[in-house]
């Protein structure tokens, strides 16, 4: 058994489409409705089909009062850190701390380089977040002196002034896969933020995502179980159980409650564009895999 002891979070992930203009934004509003913890958009700027999804989570932030907001994940070679930092922390404010960031190297070389971006090699791009993630932090730090200081082969902030402090410990949530990429996790972030379906082994894969993870972890002096494990997951709604998250609200909470005790799984962000599947997700799945979770879980002293 692997369970960090997280609570659980359920969210959903939402297709950011550009037409209809407003739709993403309504499903956001119908997440939040539901209950959901937290909703997220996928980042790729490159897309003429999709809106900007920095844009877009400003307007669902506007739009909404409780849910979380994230990006799944933000495009780190086309945002310059120092400037998202930025764009997080004052986004978090305005939003009364409702804003997490879920950041990635960036997988599409081509298209990000159409647009200006960096064409980075896989290690070059572990360097280059590893960076980044230094630089945000920085930014953040308000209260200590002196300028921000990192000056790295792929981004350099040298001098630039501090803060504004977000409202609220933001959390950072890596998109990763391999093994440098998720001991990099390990030392430096707050969450892993995977899906389901990029896994070539499915679920068993965890078990490896978790070891790299925990091996980063241990070596920068840390507790593994400081590291949220998320993932993006897909599933269907049928009267009886096929597979995985395939079959009746009931097993849905049992294959994720499983998740949870298995591989340390403690948030669940849903692939859906459907309003009454999300609804269904939040009355039924997560109250169910949480009283799941909870008969399991050693009480808390």
């Amino acid at each position: 058994m692997t369970d960090y002891g997280h609570d659980l979070l359920f969210g959903a992930f939402v297709t950011p489409a550009a037409e209809p203009a407003q739709r993403a934004v309504e499903l956001t509003v119908a997440a939040e409705d539901a209950g959901l913890d937290l909703v997220t958009f996928q980042d790729h700027p490159y897309q003429p089909r999709l809106h900007d999804a920095w844009t877009l989570l400003s307007y669902a932030a506007a739009r909404t009062r409780r849910i979380r907001l994230a990006g799944n994940v933000l495009n780190l070679p086309l945002r310059p850190p120092a400037v998202l930092a930025r764009s997080v922390a004052t986004l978090d404010r305005l939003s009364g701390g409702r804003i997490e960031l879920g950041i990635g190297a960036g997988g599409f070389r081509d298209a990000i380089a159409a647009m200006g971006g960096a064409r980075l090699t896989p290690g070059e791009s572990v360097a280059a977040l590893a960076e980044g993630i230094e630089i945000i932090r920085q930014v953040w730090d308000a209260d200590r002196p002196g300028p921000v200081s990192v000056a790295g082969t792929h981004h350099r902030v040298v001098g630039a002034k501090r803060g504004p402090a977000p409202a609220h410990d933001v959390r950072i949530w890596v998109g990763a896969y391999k093994p440098r990429m998720l001991r990099l996790i390990g030392r430096a972030a707050d969450g892993a933020l995977p899906s389901l379906a990029y896994l070539p082994g499915g679920i068993t894969d965890l078990a490896e995502l978790n070891r790299h993870i925990d091996t980063g972890a241990e070596a920068a002096g840390r507790d593994p179980g400081a590291v949220r494990r998320l993932l993006n997951v897909s599933g269907r709604f049928a009267p009886t159980g096929r597979a995985f998250l395939d079959g009746p609200a009931e097993q849905w909470a049992e294959d994720l409650a499983g998740l949870t005790l298995e591989y340390g799984m403690s948030a669940f962000v849903l692939s859906s564009d459907n309003p009454d599947v999300l609804r269904r997700f939040a009355a039924e799945v997560a109250p169910a895999t949480r009283e799941l979770v909870a008969g399991e879980r050693p009480e808390r002293l």
